[in-house]
């Protein structure tokens, strides 16, 4: 099926939308090579390092907008609407020790939920705020980025590891919920994303770093 501006690229088969993710796995090839490395950019690794480093730079200024468009109660209350710690994002046991294959397939699986969580955001908040344009912008170029960062772990996963396929899983959907289910779904996500993309550019952007 034809893919939506906000969806997962078509490295992965997408899964169904669950209430908790499950946990996924590396598959390795076991043909010739993997479909498309030969597409990798030259500055990949580089490329991949700087989108990190966005992500990480904006994760705060994003949420802080998030918020202020939602308004009352979530400016006032923001601690206790939007305590993140029912939102699920794939498990990140990986750290600057690990193995850099390790870290690129747990990059892959938190990234690609995230993409997914903005997607959803994104659409809600189209219908619910129409006219915040700073606030869908941002959005629309947060999804951006993590879209081009998949691609590019998806051509080092291939390129040096031979992976061409990742299990991942996806949060819980919005759809049918109310408007303020909505946004309060949005703002918990939106923090946990803050806190889990400041961990993950700890980790990942010294296996970057050019030797």
């Amino acid at each position: 099926p034809p893919l939506s501006r906000t969806g997962v690229v078509p490295f992965v088969a997408l899964l169904l939308l669950q209430r908790r993710p499950v946990a996924g796995r590396a598959l390795l090839v076991t043909g010739p090579g993997c479909p498309g490395h030969g597409l990798c950019r030259s500055n990949v690794q580089e490329q991949t390092r700087r989108q990190v480093a966005l992500l990480n730079a904006t994760a705060q200024d994003l949420f802080s907008l998030y918020l202020k468009c939602q308004g009352e109660p979530f400016s006032s209350e923001t601690d206790k609407l939007c305590n993140p710690s029912g939102v699920f994002f794939p498990a990140f046991r990986v750290n600057r020790t690990s193995e850099k294959k390790e870290v690129m397939v747990a990059m892959y699986k938190l990234f690609a939920f995230l993409n997914a969580s903005l997607g959803n955001i994104t659409r809600d908040q189209e219908e619910l705020n129409p006219t915040a344009k700073e606030l869908l912008d941002r959005l629309h170029n947060t999804t951006k980025t993590t879209r081009g960062l998949i691609s590019n772990l998806t051509c080092l996963l291939c390129k040096n590891y031979n992976i061409f396929q990742v299990d991942v899983s996806y949060g819980e959907s919005s759809k049918g919920k109310s408007s303020f289910k909505k946004k309060q779904q949005g703002c918990q996500v939106l923090r946990k994303y803050v806190q889990v993309i400041a961990q993950a550019a700890r980790v990942l952007l010294p296996h970057l770093s050019p030797a």
